[in-house]
């Protein structure tokens, strides 16, 4: 299975954040610019996290991002499916429907597959993405 740009670029932010001291809140800028991505694609992401609970976007003085307790205590597989949506792997319906898809056995098999991909997940929370040796290499990150 492959994620989508968007859902990588969130777990590379939810991951910074768990990161950096509580009191730097960073600002979208300069978290895309350390994790290497578009500023662009970086706040469609940040929207999207702020609007699931993950993060908290505070503007003006003193603002940036932080992330919320729900972010940090959260499971990664949830998370991912949120941001992934709910779909198969493979379009069956798609604009044109498979000859197959009466009788396919293949539809299953991805499905389950898919399901268990995101059950991998399900027990990460983000302190578990963030241990040793990541964690010390986030913080070593400096803006491109």
């Amino acid at each position: 299975m492959r994620l989508t740009k968007s859902t990588d670029i969130a777990l590379r932010i939810v991951m910074r954040l768990a990161v950096v001291d509580r009191t730097a809140n960073p600002t979208t800028r300069e978290v895309a610019e350390v994790m290497g991505v578009q500023y662009t694609h970086a706040a469609k992401v940040v929207s999207q996290l702020q609007h699931l609970g993950v993060v908290e976007a505070r503007r003006g003085r003193g603002g940036g991002l932080a992330l919320t307790a729900t972010g940090r205590a959260g499971s990664i597989g949830h998370l991912v499916r949120e941001l992934e949506g709910v779909g198969d792997v493979v379009d069956c319906e798609g604009e044109v429907a498979c000859p197959l898809s009466s009788a396919c056995r293949l539809r299953r098999a991805l499905r389950l597959a898919q399901e268990a991909f995101y059950a991998s997940l399900d027990p990460l929370r983000v302190d578990d993405l963030v241990a040793d040796p990541t964690g010390p290499v986030l913080l070593t990150l400096q803006p491109k």
